[in-house]
């Protein structure tokens, strides 16, 4: 094989910035009373956070979706498939925000109180936007378009990526590669040279090369794999892109706002909701939260292809 060994990889912008602990899991002592449940359920220390982008423009998000993406009117029937009750949103602790002076003031309209200087998010109106962005999930699925799952911290990769694969969408867990989007071919290339690799060693091809080239080249396979394997079959940009922490993935959002790409999203208390479709206001550490969200969003999507699927049939039944 003609040698082509220059990698077409784009650098990398290391994502990796530490880890937030995650809000300890409140008591299993949930009430009757959504937000003053939450309150209640507060005697937790706070993880110390990163400050919020105090530059941030004012300016209220546009709805970036085009003609055929824009939001439908949802009967009560679809909002109510999708819901999740208040006590499970206290069971995954949804309602734990940062520590007070670590919070982003644009989230103020979503935090229903502060208590032992943490931040409690309002569950009712996290309960009413996971409805939404659900709905917004389902309708991108329905119409047979992608939505590119993106959750690279730590407690959010396996998570993302299982839900991910479960429904049949591209994710990326690794780290977020600057120009993912807006630099999309040089992806692609590299996409395709991780396929060349994998060519070389199923034909033998790898080895006939030297020790050292051979081991070079898996290595390079290993690295691309890593980083660009959750979005391989990925031809196109997508139509739409999941984030579970939007703080963390701030090169994701400036992306996708850049290129007219709709953002559903966890955002938590010192998270910035500005420029995010669909903003989610809940803890994005626990593990529990980020499960709970992910996986509604994850059974939206899975209804969405369902419905295509069944509308694909009645349409070849009607023509025969």
């Amino acid at each position: 094989m003609a040698d082509e060994t220059t990698t077409d990889t784009p650098d990398v912008q290391d994502e990796d910035a530490p880890d937030e602990d995650a809000p300890q899991t409140p008591d299993d002592t949930a009430s009757d009373s959504t937000s003053e449940a939450a309150a209640a359920d507060t005697d937790a220390d706070a993880p110390d956070e990163n400050a919020p982008d105090e530059d941030a423009p004012d300016a209220a998000p546009q709805d970036k979706d085009d003609g055929d993406d824009a939001p439908e009117e949802s009967s009560s029937e679809e909002e109510t498939s999708h819901r999740v009750t208040i006590e499970e949103l206290l069971k995954a602790g949804a309602h734990f925000g940062h520590l007070t002076s670590r919070w982003n003031p644009r989230m103020e309209k979503y935090i229903f109180m502060e208590r032992n200087n943490i931040h409690i998010i309002d569950l009712m109106q996290s309960q009413v936007l996971l409805d939404e962005a659900a709905e917004a999930a389902k309708r991108f699925a329905r119409r047979g378009k992608k939505i590119l799952f993106a959750g690279t911290k730590k407690q959010a990769e396996d998570i993302v990526r299982e839900h991910a694969e479960e429904c049949g969408m591209p994710h990326m867990v690794d780290r977020w590669l600057g120009g993912t989007m807006t630099n999309f071919q040089t992806i692609r290339k590299s996409i395709r040279r991780m396929e060349e690799i994998e060519r070389m060693d199923r034909d033998g091809t790898l080895d006939k090369l030297k020790k050292k080239e051979k081991l070079m080249r898996l290595r390079e396979h290993e690295k691309l794999e890593e980083t660009l394997g959750g979005i391989r079959d990925m031809a196109n940009l997508p139509s739409a892109i999941y984030i579970v922490d939007v703080q963390r993935e701030d090169i994701a959002v400036s992306e996708a706002n850049n290129l007219g790409i709709p953002i559903i999203a966890m955002v938590d208390t010192n998270g910035n909701p500005k420029n995010i479709d669909y903003p989610i206001p809940v803890n994005d550490d626990a593990l529990s939260s980020i499960e709970l969200v992910t996986s509604t969003l994850t059974d939206a999507v899975q209804e969405g292809l369902q419905e295509r699927r069944m509308k694909k049939e009645e349409k070849k039944k009607a023509a025969a």
